[in-house]
């Protein structure tokens, strides 16, 4: 008898959503911070829920994960978080913030300001 291939888990990951692959809202970017709302999840719905979607609700209990994050925390796709964390947006129980956009790219003139500046308060 052959053993279970190490890192690969035991559930597929469509299972681990419910068999749901897509939702009705535009996916969640991959840096996309999520974060407990605080909301408590109630009797009923907590036995509807997936076993992953319990298991992000831990992870995010000590604070906020980026969703590539929470997706190697759990050991599941990126694509599979997206759609758990979807749906815990869809029921307030997750808030989703975009990414912080890269910054701009410098201004060579300022910089070259600030550095002119710098030495001739260095010589004063």
């Amino acid at each position: 008898m052959t053993g279970r291939r190490a890192g690969r888990p035991l559930v597929p990951a469509y299972l681990s959503t419910g068999g749901v692959a897509q939702t009705g809202r535009p996916p969640l970017e991959r840096l996309s911070v999520l974060t407990r709302s605080g909301v408590p999840v109630a009797t009923g719905l907590s036995a509807d829920l997936p076993a992953a979607a319990h298991a992000l609700l831990d992870a995010l209990e000590d604070g906020s994960l980026t969703v590539v994050e929470a997706a190697a925390l759990l050991r599941l796709p990126v694509s599979a978080v997206r759609v758990l964390a979807a749906d815990l947006i869809d029921q307030d129980l997750v808030l989703a913030r975009p990414p912080i956009p890269p910054a701009e790219r410098f201004d060579p003139d300022l910089l070259k300001r600030v550095a002119d500046g710098l030495r001739t308060l260095k010589h004063d």
